[in-house]
């Protein structure tokens, strides 16, 4: 296969992966106003291959979404999404586990929202946040979550020979724009219900937070389930670049419309 301009954003399997030498910051060649006119076009694209998606009922595609705060989770679920028909996407946000989650293995409350075939479902947040946000706030020993990352890949590594297509991606910002964004939430009325206290706290674990997601990053982006880190400092930087991974990630299914019914073109209707 060719390698795509968006391949540069693509963590090689075993790779020596380090957050620190992927920029944020990253603005595109084609800048912000030809990248919008091209998000049309992408998502007309993603419309229509989602259409052929389901209607031929053979694939299935997992995407997750993991950031920090105010990463843009949202954000990017929202403006690549909404040209789809919403029948077949399903987006699930895997918050704190209740206490029910809690009894069962850490990859239970997952697995029944994996897709089924013919749909395309979403993760914000997703079964990472047990080697993340376990592993920060030390909920459960190292000699339990380091184990986590083999588990976790043979779990994708099974829904990926079951007929999945997997894409993964960590929207990456950085300490400084978290701020800016934080303290838009502070200053801008209608983004204050957003804004939560222990957010800030998290905030002090920046660099733990760091480690974890590169290593988790480097320990499980699999030639069946790989990780894309893109720059998402810039809105538009970000929504393109992951627009275009999706489409050309669903157009080298080469689906294609069910054959109708023999002697359709006979019927009359009257």
């Amino acid at each position: 296969m060719a390698k795509l301009w968006h391949d540069k954003y693509l963590v090689k399997p075993g790779s020596d992966f380090k957050i620190a030498e992927a920029d944020p910051d990253e603005t595109l060649k084609i800048g912000k106003e030809k990248s919008k006119e091209e998000m049309q076009d992408l998502g007309e694209r993603l419309n229509e291959l989602q259409q052929v998606l389901y209607a031929e009922n053979r694939h299935k595609v997992l995407i997750v979404f993991q950031a920090m705060d105010t990463g843009g989770k949202d954000g990017t679920i929202r403006s690549i999404f909404r040209y789809v028909n919403p029948q077949g996407v399903k987006v699930t946000n895997f918050g704190k586990p209740s206490e029910e989650e809690l009894e069962h293995d850490y990859l239970w409350r997952i697995h029944e929202h994996t897709p089924k075939k013919r749909e395309i479902a979403v993760f914000n947040r997703s079964h990472y946040e047990d080697v993340l946000v376990v592993r920060v706030h030390g909920l459960v020993p190292q000699s339990v979550w380091s184990k986590r990352y083999q588990q976790i890949t043979n779990f994708e590594r099974m829904l990926a020979e079951e007929g999945a297509t997997i894409l993964k991606f960590y929207l990456n910002i950085d300490k400084d724009e978290q701020k800016k964004r934080l303290q838009e939430r502070l200053d801008v009325p209608e983004k204050r219900w957003k804004f939560n206290i222990v957010d800030l706290a998290e905030r002090k674990l920046w660099d733990k937070y760091m480690k974890a997601y590169e290593d988790a990053i480097a320990k499980t982006s699999a030639e069946f389930a790989p990780w894309y880190v893109v720059p998402a400092n810039r809105n538009w930087v970000r929504n393109y670049i992951v627009s275009s991974v999706i489409v050309s990630a669903l157009e080298s299914l080469k689906m294609n419309y069910p054959s109708p019914m023999k002697g359709i073109e006979k019927i009359v209707i009257d």
